[in-house]
This record gives structure tokens, C-alpha cells and sequence, in this order.
């Protein structure tokens, strides 16, 4: 696996124009969204898109500078987070990505390339639990997802939460704390049976 363990993959499969656009912003609907320097939350977030939203971006705005195989984008997230987009040769396929990169640190956007080519040329697809936890928050819809309030002990306010239907009672619990039963009922069907890194 990675060196740079802030550079993590959110989100499993190729993303549609939809998909792309949500994913930009996965901590929208995040406590005090304004108040805060949230940089930590978003540097080091990658997932792949499909050409057509490669290119999509790359048309929409003159980038920030265009490096090879990557571009940034002009506007930048928060502070100096900024997107960065990949084109990607990975096991003789061509493939294209999106992260968030501190361009303050001018190894990162390397840093970034490094690890989504080491990520995704294992041999055998397989999936952390940290990276199954990022993939459920990614793909559940606003509803279904939050943070903790009132209701948590005040060590949790603020973390996310998702919906867990049990009966006799359907509750928000810690993204963090989901069993192992609980993460592969909410993972989408081919992706529940994947071993762990270290198994395959």
C-alpha cells in the first residue's frame, strides 16, 4: 500500500458526470462548513472518473498549470487545496483520475501520482476497511447521512454518522464504529466479498 498515509482512494469504480461532481464536495453538509480551515479534510482524496469528465474539466477553465500527465485546476477548494487531474497509464491501460493536492507542498501533486499508480496496480482487487468505510460514505445519498449531535457523547459530536436500519430501531451510528457485518450490508453487492489488502 501507500507511504503517505493521508492520501487515501474514496470512492471504488469509475464515476459518472454525477458522481464526479458530488464527490468534489463529500463534507458539504459538514458542522460549522465555514468557519474552519477544513484543508485536512479534502488534501489527499482520490477517485477515478471517466475520460469525457477528464476532458469535460479540462475545457471548462484554463488550468492552473499542465505538468505532463496532469493539470490543476485554477480555482482552489479551500486555502491551498486545489484539484489536480491525472491521465494514467496502469497496467498498459490508460485510466484518469481526481485528488486534492496542497499545492503549499510542491512534492504532493508527485506524492499523489505515486500512490494511485501503486493503489491501483496490485494484482488482486482488494479493499482496506478504511477504504470500504470512505466508499459507503461516498456513495450514500445527504439522507441518509450526517454527523453526530446532541444525542452522541460529547467525544463524537461532530463525526460522521450514517443510518443503520436494525430492528426494532433504524439509527444514526458512527461511520467509524460500523461492524464488519454492518460495512458489507451497505457496500453495493460486488464489491462486499473483496478480501483485505494483507489477505490477497
Amino acid at each position: 500500500m501507500t507511504s503517505h498515509p493521508s492520501i487515501r482512494k474514496v470512492y471504488f469504480g469509475t464515476t459518472d458526470r454525477h458522481q464526479m461532481f458530488r464527490l468534489f464536495d463529500r463534507h458539504a453538509e459538514r458542522p460549522n462548513r465555514w468557519q474552519n480551515d477544513d484543508s485536512a479534510l479534502y488534501a489527499g482524496e482520490w477517485f477515478e472518473i471517466a475520460q469525457a469528465q477528464h476532458d469535460y474539466m479540462l475545457e471548462i477553465l484554463p488550468p492552473l498549470w499542465m505538468r505532463g500527465e496532469m493539470f490543476a485546476m485554477r480555482e482552489f477548494l479551500t486555502g491551498s487545496i486545489a484539484s489536480v487531474f491525472y491521465t494514467l497509464s496502469i497496467n498498459g491501460v490508460t485510466r484518469y483520475f481526481h485528488a486534492y493536492c496542497d499545492l503549499s507542498d510542491p512534492r504532493s501533486v508527485y506524492d499523489m501520482r505515486d500512490a494511485i499508480v501503486e493503489r491501483e496496480r496490485q494484482p488482486v482487487k482488494a479493499m482496506t476497511r478504511d477504504e470500504r468505510i470512505e466508499h459507503i460514505w461516498s456513495a450514500t445519498h445527504d439522507k441518509y447521512r450526517g454527523y453526530a449531535g446532541d444525542d452522541f457523547r460529547p467525544e463524537h459530536r461532530g463525526k460522521r454518522t450514517v443510518i443503520v436500519y436494525a430492528k426494532p430501531v433504524t439509527r444514526f451510528e458512527l461511520l467509524e464504529s460500523l461492524t464488519d457485518q454492518q460495512i458489507s450490508e451497505k457496500l453495493p453487492v460486488h464489491l462486499r466479498h473483496l478480501p483485505l489488502p494483507e489477505a490477497a
